[in-house]
């Protein structure tokens, strides 16, 4: 994989670092493909039992589409009286949230500092945020005359709430860490220095604990998002039989009964 996106596993645990600190961690034709395949490669290894997304720097940790690469591409584009590089949604920025949001592991977002447009989308597509306090989020797409991409009309008005959500998107501003956190953006909020060691921690955590739980919850998560209550009781009852006959679940009644804390093996 390109250098513009590092992978690597340990124990159980996927890091995914955006590696364009000089640029912001902006998102070149590179760094998509790059981290594209970075999240279809841990969603798919069965070794993986959680993945943290994070950046170097600490100015940004994606302020999204690399506008100077993309300004040329689409004057490419006018040359030649082709549209490909809008493209660059369906065959970049759609694959890399799908394999976010729908990876049968826990994914945490360490944010150590600006995430804007399809950044703001990464963020938002993973299942738990640990965000520096210098941090900040700015959707972005209107102020460069485009709509919301990188799942960001379906992710952020079920964080905060459509008026919210359509606040941010048709006026978009810098907000806070804090202000985030206020929202319900933030997870958990912690001081810059710490943001690395934080992020950490939580995802060893979530690598070390339940895999085939964790993947019940992100899926009954999303379903209920979409259905009605009694749909997501025949989900919850269908998800249930399957987390119940893992190998962990009796591991942690055994464990809990014996007052001992349970060493779980992710299946």
């Amino acid at each position: 994989m390109a250098d513009t996106v590092l992978y690597e596993v340990s124990d159980g645990l996927a890091t995914i670092t955006l590696n364009r600190p000089e640029a912001m961690n902006a998102m070149n034709v590179a760094a998509k493909v790059a981290l594209r395949d970075a999240a279809e490669t841990a969603a798919a290894d069965p070794a993986v039992r959680a993945v943290l997304l994070t950046a170097a720097g600490d100015r940004a940790f994606c302020v999204g589409q690399d506008l100077k690469e993309h300004v040329g591409l689409l004057m490419a584009d006018q040359e030649s009286g082709t549209r490909e590089t809008m493209n660059t949604v369906r065959d970049h920025y759609n694959p890399i949230v799908r394999a976010l949001t729908g990876m049968r592991k826990p994914v945490v977002a360490g944010v150590n500092g600006v995430a804007a447009g399809a950044g703001f989308g990464f963020a938002l597509a993973a299942d738990y945020r640990v965000v520096a306090d210098t941090a900040s989020f700015n959707t972005s797409f209107a102020g460069v005359a485009l709509t919301a991409d990188s799942g960001v009309s379906w992710t952020l008005p079920r964080l905060i709430g459509a008026s919210r959500a359509s606040d941010l998107l048709l006026f978009p501003r810098s907000i806070s860490a804090q202000e985030a956190y206020e929202l319900g953006i933030v997870n958990r909020l912690v001081p810059a220095a710490d943001l690395a060691a934080e992020a950490q921690k939580v995802a060893r955590a979530l690598a070390e604990g339940p895999t085939v739980a964790y993947a019940a919850l992100k899926e009954s998560l999303a379903h209920g998002a979409d259905h009605s209550l009694s749909e997501a009781l025949d989900k919850e009852e269908e998800l249930q039989a399957l987390a119940g006959a893992s190998e962990d679940h009796t591991i942690a009644v055994r464990a809990f009964i014996a007052k001992e804390k349970p060493r779980y093996l992710g299946r």
